[in-house]
């Protein structure tokens, strides 16, 4: 099963209170993000990740960018979301 992809869709601009206006992670959750070895914590991390967008609100385009990164790569998208 290939490696479960960085929820970062490549809009990286901090604008919401540090929190990325494309995917919602802070600076620090994206180093966290790279850090993290094994698929299972990179898949815990992207279900917190939608939570917390849900929070947040405004991030619904999120999840349509994420669905098509996951399909390019050949990877279930209802193994990640």
């Amino acid at each position: 099963m290939p490696k479960t992809p960085s929820p970062c869709i490549d809009v990286c601009k901090f604008k919401r209170e540090g929190h990325c206006i494309g995917c919602s992670m802070t600076k620090a959750q994206k180093s966290l993000f790279k850090a993290l070895k094994k698929d299972s914590h990179r898949r815990a991390f992207v279900k917190m990740l939608t939570a917390q967008q849900g929070q947040l609100g405004k991030y619904t385009h999120w999840d349509i960018a994420y669905r098509r990164k996951l399909i390019k790569r050949k990877i279930a998208v209802e193994d990640v979301l």
